[in-house]
């Protein structure tokens, strides 16, 4: 009896294009539960440890910033937090998938809902011979977002007759985690189709070279 785990975060927010907000990206990490990751769980935390974080829950995009729990924390060890979930990520057998939206592109949150829904529900009927596979699929979720929440309710029980619904806190799930530094990663990429780092990112990853030589191109060895 085969289970499947899709953790989802996602970055940006329902609200009305802004320049300092024109995307919204959703990131499901998929975890078939039989391959174990408990040893990868184990080095994470111990690394954490060492640097005097245990039961550290890493938080991408105010570790990137240097806000909240972040603030006092200097570029290099923060550089070193990120590294570890990221190391975490290419030693798991997970795979994501990513799904941005340009707000600019929807006049109404509405219509940015159908998009999104839309575009969910292909990825969904495109991959269905994979998914009817396992007995049962879990979402994870943290019901960050009512609008979101609502969509993925109907996508899953639209699409899977054997479904169920966990509502998690980031502290409880690793996975959940990596879903949060995936969405920061390659809202990073995408922005850097079109401008530079900002000062903040640039202490983190230096050049867009080093980005995605260090860090973009070992994650999406791990894309659906």
């Amino acid at each position: 009896m085969k289970k499947l785990s899709v953790f989802v975060d996602e970055s940006g927010d329902f609200g009305e294009y802004q320049l300092h907000s024109p995307y919204y990206i959703v990131t499901m990490v998929i975890h078939e539960q039989d391959k174990d990751i408990g040893s990868q769980i184990d080095k994470l935390n111990n690394s954490l440890g060492n640097m005097n974080l245990p039961n550290h829950t890493i938080h991408a995009e105010p570790l990137i910033r240097r806000e909240e729990n972040y603030a006092n924390v200097s570029p290099n060890e923060r550089r070193r937090i990120f590294s570890f979930l990221y190391h975490f990520v290419l030693n798991c057998e997970i795979r994501y998938k990513v799904f941005i939206f340009q707000k600019k592109n929807y006049d109404s949150t509405l219509k940015m809902q159908a998009g999104m829904g839309r575009e969910m529900d292909s990825f969904f009927k495109e991959n269905l011979s994979y998914f009817q596979t396992f007995s049962e699929i879990v979402l994870y979720y943290d019901n960050g977002q009512h609008e979101l929440n609502s969509l993925l309710n109907v996508l899953f029980a639209t699409n899977f007759t054997n479904y169920d619904i966990r509502y998690v806190k980031p502290s409880e799930y690793k996975l959940f985690q990596v879903a949060d530094l995936i969405c920061a990663v390659e809202l990073l990429a995408h922005k850097l189709q079109t401008q530079d780092f900002t000062r903040s990112e640039k202490l983190i990853f230096h050049s867009k070279r080093d980005f995605k030589k260090d860090f973009l191109r070992g994650v999406r060895l791990k894309s659906f």
